[in-house]
């Protein structure tokens, strides 16, 4: 994830999508050094440290959705600890009435309890490189429009004559 030489802060923030190493190091000298902040932050600011306009949106955009995404293998995880401890109790309960039926009740609710867990962290992980996979989709269309055309945005509209430019308005304003 991050390249030698690096902190692990910076390295925390080169690992987005459309986030390099040299704008990670800008943006923690701007004291933008966590994805959560990055996240918060305006494209503005992160303008005044250093980044274009439309790679700033880009990191807002990743940062917002990394941190959308440890929220919620955060929650799947309390969830499932929550089940986990729900089924265990069960079992001791049941354990204190029928030893041969607790044992395996135990068993049962020990093993979906690490099964649940285990869709969790596997959840957890194949969502962060689904986001990286449309970040790169999109990064591909402008790549292709860019192949097309020549060019990465819209059409420049080119004055017929010399009275259109805007010097020449701003000429005749005086």
């Amino acid at each position: 994830m991050a390249a030698k030489g690096t902190d692990s802060k910076s390295g925390n923030l080169s690992a987005l999508p459309n986030v390099s190493a040299a704008s990670a190091k800008k943006l923690v000298a701007a004291k933008i050094d966590s994805v959560a902040k990055l996240a918060k932050s305006s494209t503005a600011s992160l303008q005044k440290a250093g980044l274009s306009e439309a790679i700033a949106s880009k990191a807002i955009a990743a940062a917002k959705a990394a941190t959308k995404v440890k929220s919620v293998a955060k929650k799947t995880t309390t969830k499932a600890k929550a089940t986990a401890k729900k089924t265990t109790t069960k079992a001791k309960a049941t354990a204190k009435k029928a030893p041969a039926k607790a044992k395996k009740a135990a068993t049962a609710a020990k093993s979906s309890a690490k099964k649940t867990t285990t869709k969790a962290k596997a959840a957890a992980k194949a969502t962060p490189s689904k986001i990286s996979k449309a970040a790169k989709a999109s990064v591909s269309k402008v790549k292709k429009a860019a192949k097309e055309t020549g060019r990465k945005g819209g059409v420049i509209k080119v004055p017929k004559s010399v009275d259109q430019m805007d010097w020449m308005k701003r000429l005749k304003k005086r």
